[in-house]
């Protein structure tokens, strides 16, 4: 079973936005990301593997909405991105970008995980992870 950690109404109340109509599909691809970012990190979980700790539940909604809000911001569906370039030249090189463009997100576990995403990890004390040997 796929956990997916947070609902459209979830992401609605983050993003102060109308769900997109695809939300669903969103936010089990972020939770699937959120997921793969947390591969070493330590929390209680149930049977399902949902955390049993709020606190840890509550960062893990936070941090789905996170990922999915910087999808919207960027134009992608979390597979691919939209075209973060206004003009590109080969030779010289030369590049221009968007004045307003999101941050560049940052790989966790092979990754991309949305900065703000990653600072509510982070801020949860579930990144930097650790693999415990017994």
């Amino acid at each position: 079973m796929r956990r997916i950690y947070a609902t459209a109404e979830q992401l609605v109340a983050w993003t102060g936005r109308t769900a997109p109509c695809d939300v669903e599909l969103l936010l089990a691809r972020a939770s699937q990301d959120i997921d793969a970012a947390l591969l070493t990190a330590l929390y209680a979980t149930d049977e399902a593997g949902f955390p049993t700790d709020a606190a840890v539940q509550q960062a893990l909604v936070d941090a789905t909405c996170a990922q999915v809000e910087y999808w919207l911001a960027i134009g992608s569906d979390g597979i691919t991105s939209a075209e973060q370039w206004d003009s590109v030249s080969i030779g010289p090189v030369s590049l221009s970008g968007h004045s307003n463009v999101p941050p560049t997100p940052v790989v966790v576990n092979g990754v991309e995980i949305a900065p703000r995403a990653l600072r509510i990890l982070l801020g949860a004390g579930l990144l930097p992870g650790e693999v415990l040997t017994c």
